[in-house]
């Protein structure tokens, strides 16, 4: 259509939302369908902070607030950017969004010219490319392989910098692979950058609080601190918190650059919820014990759902560290034919061939950049993961 702007032609919609929506759709044609696209929490808001809501209701805090965010929250954020990763900001550091992908989206719009390079690694999530294309950059993939446990080495950071690079997007625990980096792998990431002046880096943290196995988060801000000039530490209350919905994503960084991206906030959404931001403040002030509680019961689904996609046939599929996907392969299923004689060539086909006859909907590898590979988020019950991996075990034995 000639009216409409030609950058669109450049993205996709997003691919995880579109397995959501397939799946709700097929459900409500009476279909028996088990989804695992979402990559949401299936844990309820907390009770103390949906009454922090209720309490701002009925006080009135109904109004415009600071496009930044109200100084409470921001307040707030820099207190637990000091508690819990050691790194010191003052409220005018701190900018509040409608969620995380608009946090990643103002800056982005903020800092990158036309032909700009992002350096993104794969798998990635759905969204980094997209945003790059639409701000007028141009994303620089740097596959992770399994063989690396998908994560990005430093050799390869290095051979991927060029003098247009603008950013590097580090995203840990990972959406899609649930891939994280301790300490010493995330210093050898920081050792390269020292040495790279003009890359930035934008650190994707909203998986934080979810790693099992007593592995220990880190942000590059904090591990090298000779980078907290030129890093963008983006956060959100979403995963860790059950507040998906209520759409708040905040990041701290250089004042300049959090002047320029709540400039560009003034002229889009102005401020999120002033509700939303008021529960925010009780998410992050108020009792954290249910945290470590609701990541126990991740860790037992991910510890069921990997044992259990090992035991399908042609699948195999690594233990990740934190997050709530798994990115299993089903490189021994491509080549192999449906009952129905239809061939599984790739991870897209594998996905269409799994929700068609078993109502199983996952994400197919290619969406996150790295095939034969596909998601699965395990932020779901027990009882509808084992049902969904029994079905996989029996796709998977039904190929020939």
């Amino acid at each position: 259509m000639a009216f409409l702007a030609s950058r669109l032609s450049a993205i996709q919609p997003s691919p995880t939302i579109a397995v959501t929506q397939k799946a709700a759709e097929l459900k409500a044609q009476g279909r028996d369908v088990i989804g695992l696209g979402a990559g949401e929490p299936d844990f309820d808001t907390p009770d103390n902070i949906k009454a922090a809501a209720k309490v701002a209701i009925d006080k009135g805090e109904t109004k415009y607030t600071a496009v930044a965010g109200t100084l409470a929250l921001r307040k707030a954020i820099c207190d637990k950017f000091k508690r819990e990763n050691g790194l010191d900001y003052t409220p005018d550091q701190v900018t509040v969004g409608c969620g995380g992908k608009q946090v990643i989206y103002n800056a982005m719009v903020a800092t990158l010219d036309e032909g700009d390079e992002v350096i993104i690694p794969a798998p990635y999530w759905v969204s980094y490319p997209d945003i790059t294309l639409l701000c007028g950059g141009k994303p620089v993939f740097v596959a992770c392989p399994e063989e690396t446990g998908f994560k990005l080495r430093p050799e390869d950071l290095k051979a991927a910098i060029t003098p247009k690079t603008k950013w590097l997007v580090l995203n840990s625990p990972s959406n899609p692979t649930g891939a994280a980096y301790s300490w010493d792998e995330m210093k050898a990431l920081t050792d390269v950058l020292v040495k790279h002046p003009h890359v930035w880096v934008m650190s994707d943290d909203m998986y934080e609080h979810l790693v099992y196995d007593d592995f220990k988060f880190c942000t590059p801000a904090q591990v090298e601190p000779k980078l907290y000039d030129r890093t963008l530490t983006m956060n959100g209350v979403s995963k860790a918190y059950a507040m998906t919905g209520w759409r708040v994503g905040y990041a701290a960084g250089p004042l300049p650059l959090i002047k320029a991206i709540n400039m560009i906030q003034s002229q889009s959404s102005t401020h999120t919820s002033s509700i939303s931001q008021a529960a925010a403040v009780e998410a992050l002030n108020g009792d954290q014990s249910f945290i470590p509680k609701n990541a126990e019961v991740f860790k037992a689904r991910r510890d069921l759902v990997v044992k259990m996609l090992n035991d399908a046939e042609g699948i195999t599929c690594k233990t990740p560290e934190g997050a709530f996907y798994v990115y299993p392969s089903c490189a021994g299923v491509i080549g192999k034919k449906t009952p129905e004689g239809k061939v599984i060539e790739t991870d897209s086909d594998f996905a269409t061939a799994l929700l068609e006859a078993e109502g199983v909907a996952v994400v197919q590898g290619v969406a996150f950049g790295l095939s034969p590979f596909f998601r699965i988020s395990y932020a779901t019950s027990t009882e509808a993961l084992t049902e969904a991996c029994t079905r996989i075990q029996r796709f998977c034995a039904s190929l020939k």
